[in-house]
């Protein structure tokens, strides 16, 4: 339907506009959200409404790191964050979670309050803080609880083949409701399984980016999603020729030679930003921790 509304110029839209830029009067280091990495926060100049992809190797960790981006997003910047997994279980997503706030592995935690007690036993000093807790059941819980102010924010949903981006759009508008904000972060993982499972993955790539883009615009509002990349031996630039509605393409990949010096089953990570429409194309370093599900920033002066 064509809006009705007497078409505006930009000079006449341009006072209110300069008002709300005069309004935020807080100096600003970055346009968009923090991420909770500092590097990738001013490489990507914060998160704002647009499209993001994240490309690697299957068992690379996209996976972890997507949400444990989502997650630093809903706690720094105190905004409602949804994650669709095509190929995680709410209690896989949930574990990870805990394993890499309290610092107790994914295994140990999969074998359940029994084994913890036995393992690590109840510690023999309380605190209310839970990082000054040693490993144990009750620094497992301690965690819990603190997360819970933040997490209130956060929503897990479970996909399937049958999932579509119709059903992507009802949640969104679901969760604005019920938050009573326009301000969202949606993370979608393995978003390849949103296209036709009939088409090859080649043919497919530009179609669910164009749709994800435009959803993007159409809801106004950041989409992160992860794509697996079947042929990591490509330089990471080759996707920028590959794809072109997303307005931002991170690569993944593995930091061999580094990897080296880290003990197993640690990984170091580059993440090659090889499309930026925001800010500037950077090669940022991290190391990923498996059985914490954690990503840190690899401080190149340790």
């Amino acid at each position: 339907m064509v809006d009705k509304e007497r078409p505006i110029s930009e000079a006449e839209e341009l006072n209110s506009f300069l008002a709300d830029l005069e309004r935020g009067g807080q100096v600003n280091e970055i346009a968009g959200w923090e991420t909770g990495f500092a590097s990738l926060s001013r490489a990507l100049n914060g998160i704002s409404p647009g499209f993001y992809l994240l490309v690697g190797p299957p068992a690379s960790g996209k996976s972890a790191f997507a949400k444990q981006l989502l997650d630093q997003i809903a706690r720094i910047n105190s905004v409602p964050a949804l994650f669709f997994a095509f190929a995680e279980k709410k209690a896989d997503l949930r574990i990870r979670t805990l394993a890499r706030l309290s610092g107790l592995e994914t295994h140990d935690i999969r074998r359940g309050a029994g084994y913890l007690l036995h393992a690590y036993g109840a510690p023999k000093r309380q605190s209310d803080d839970h990082e000054q807790l040693p490993a144990s059941w009750e620094k497992l819980r301690a965690t819990a609880e603190q997360a819970k102010s933040w997490l209130d924010m956060v929503y897990l949903f479970e996909c399937n083949e049958r999932t579509t981006l119709n059903d992507v759009e009802r949640r969104i508008s679901e969760v604005r409701e019920l938050k009573k904000s326009q301000n969202l972060m949606v993370a979608i993982d393995d978003c390849q399984r949103l296209g036709d499972i009939g088409t090859a993955l080649d043919a497919r790539l530009p179609l669910v980016v164009e749709r994800l883009h435009d959803l993007s615009m159409k809801l106004d509002l950041p989409i992160f999603a992860t794509w697996s990349d079947l042929e990591p031996a490509e330089a990471p630039q080759r996707w920028t020729e590959r794809i072109s509605g997303a307005d931002v393409i991170m690569v993944m990949r593995e930091d061999t030679e580094r990897s080296k010096q880290l003990s197993e089953p640690n990984r170091a990570i580059a993440l090659h930003i090889v499309k930026n429409r925001a800010g500037e194309k950077a090669t940022l370093r991290f190391d990923f921790l498996p059985p914490l599900a954690k990503f840190t920033e690899h401080d190149s002066h340790s």
